[in-house]
């Protein structure tokens, strides 16, 4: 997810009313049966390459937007426990008072057990996007598909919001993305995702229902797959 879908009608920040019907939505997903790992971003509190953009320096920068991650994982935490969903905050950063560290074996052990994991701080290092980070915990914990939840609809051929001509793959190769540059994924998190079989699944998070539709099989988005 990321981290913009939590603004809401506002200009940055989490907007309630937006973190409630997300995370009914994703309770909706929980109880179907689904083992859910989140991976969430912090671009609505402080985004790492833009404030690298400004002077500041890179690791700092990247070290302030994962931070702004695990603010993000402990309001969707509350939110989904508000809804009665048993959630866990891992966080790869060590920061224990609020979030788990992150065990790969306690990971799973949570999913087993039904709960809904949240992956905060991406994979705690600078230089890597939330992107690669959600990649790398799919991977870890041997996800089936990874699921980005965007504020468009799927993968376009340019920017819809420039192009009035841009048209929507509904499926597409991960070189296809790699090669055409096409960024509403980074490329790193792909090629992983390509090295190791999980497909990706780009939607529109925005839209009431799209994520349990997609897990019922309805035709949303685009895939990225081998």
């Amino acid at each position: 997810m990321s981290g913009e879908s939590l603004v809401g009608d506002r200009e940055y920040g989490i907007d309630p009313a937006t973190l409630k019907a997300m995370a009914e939505e994703i309770a909706e997903v929980h109880a179907q049966g689904v083992e859910l790992g989140i991976v969430i971003g912090g671009g609505n509190i402080f985004r790492g390459l833009k404030g690298a953009a400004s002077g500041m320096d890179r690791v700092s920068a990247d070290q302030m937007g994962m931070l702004a991650t695990v603010i993000n994982s402990l309001a969707l935490q509350d939110a989904l426990e508000r809804l009665n969903v048993v959630t866990r905050v891992q966080s790869a950063i060590p920061i224990q008072a609020v979030a788990e560290p992150f065990v790969r074996r306690r990971a799973l052990r949570h999913l087993e057990k039904n709960r809904i994991v949240i992956f905060a701080a991406g994979t705690g290092s600078p230089f890597f996007s939330t992107d690669t980070a959600a990649a790398l915990r799919a991977t870890e914990i041997k996800a089936e598909v990874l699921m980005k939840g965007t504020k468009v609809d799927g993968i376009y051929t340019a920017d819809p919001v420039t192009d009035r001509n841009a048209t929507m793959y509904k499926h597409i190769s991960y070189m296809q993305v790699v090669e055409r540059q096409l960024r509403i994924i980074d490329s790193t998190a792909v090629t992983f995702c390509m090295e190791n079989g999980i497909p990706i699944h780009v939607f529109n998070f925005k839209i009431r229902g799209n994520l349990l539709r997609i897990l019922n099989g309805e035709d949303i988005g685009t895939k990225i797959h081998g």
